[in-house]
């Protein structure tokens, strides 16, 4: 029987919560000006504008909202509201308290086209794969709920000339592979890239590394990622606009030297670094 609450969503991470956490579960900073990011568990959020007019990009992981609204009332202030929720994509660990945070605040949700039957609890995602090669969270990663919220009406399209609603300095880029509709913001004056789970600043197959937070540029978490082809070109089009600053779904922010020279190998070793030797969705030569 399907539980919806009074604006017809369906919150399919309800109680199931997973006690999953890293040396930054709670940290947050402001990294460039206006932008801030919080770490829930084991993924980050981020909150970009001015207290008074602001937007988040992703919502953490399942039973998660009471911990993210508290985080962000300690640095913009209680009763603190964005003006849209933004997402990157649409797994359990970016949508985990997105229901319940929609339900509190009101507030619109966007997201690729691509990615809406995900949030509309039209499709799910395919099952991740413990098979993979990798570490602890890996195998751990058929527990992993891969089901569709629904959203209902809450949730609409990105606009199609790569604007992000309430962030005229920003555009979306489309960054597919690890899920069909995946998406990176980025903001050109500064450089400052959002990368979702394009890429991550941590080896997220590995329990060790991922409660360690050792820095890394790595590509997206192997265990849910579909098309290796396609998360190829979008690490080439992210490395391509050289930012001098990104915040990724995982791990801490990079900045400078050592986030370019991370992209740049990560390029051009994507084969050794990010894909896998054996796993469901591997088509080695």
């Amino acid at each position: 029987m399907d539980k919806r609450n009074h604006d017809g969503m369906k919150d399919t991470m309800d109680h199931k919560f997973m006690p999953m956490f890293s040396l930054s579960t709670g940290a947050g900073q402001e990294v460039v000006p206006g932008v801030y990011y919080y770490t829930n568990q084991i993924v980050n959020l981020c909150c970009i504008g001015t207290p008074d007019d602001w937007v988040l990009v992703d919502a953490g992981m399942p039973e998660s909202a009471e911990r993210i609204v508290e985080a962000i009332e300690r640095e913009f202030g209680h009763g603190a509201r964005p003006r849209a929720i933004i997402l990157t994509h649409g797994h359990f660990d970016h949508v985990g308290s997105l229901v319940d945070l929609v339900d509190k605040w009101k507030v619109p949700v966007y997201a690729h086209e691509a990615e809406l039957p995900y949030l509309t609890g039209k499709e799910s995602y395919p099952e991740p794969d413990g098979s993979v090669e990798g570490g602890l969270v890996a195998k751990m990663s058929p527990k992993f709920p891969n089901e569709p919220i629904d959203l209902g009406s809450n949730v609409e399209p990105l606009p199609a000339d790569g604007n992000v609603p309430h962030l005229p300095d920003w555009q979306w880029v489309h960054t597919p592979g690890h899920t069909p509709g995946h998406i990176s913001l980025f903001r050109e004056h500064d450089r400052t890239l959002i990368a979702g789970d394009a890429f991550v600043t941590v080896k997220q197959e590995s329990l060790y590394k991922v409660v360690t937070q050792k820095k890394e540029v790595s590509g997206p978490p192997r265990y849910l990622t579909t098309d290796w082809d396609s998360a190829r070109a979008s690490v080439e089009k992210l490395e391509a606009l050289k930012p001098a600053t990104a915040i990724t779904g995982h791990g801490q922010p990079l900045i400078g030297k050592e986030l370019a020279q991370g992209l740049e190998k990560l390029v051009r070793d994507f084969d050794k670094i990010a894909v896998p030797d054996y796993g469901r969705n591997v088509k080695r030569k």
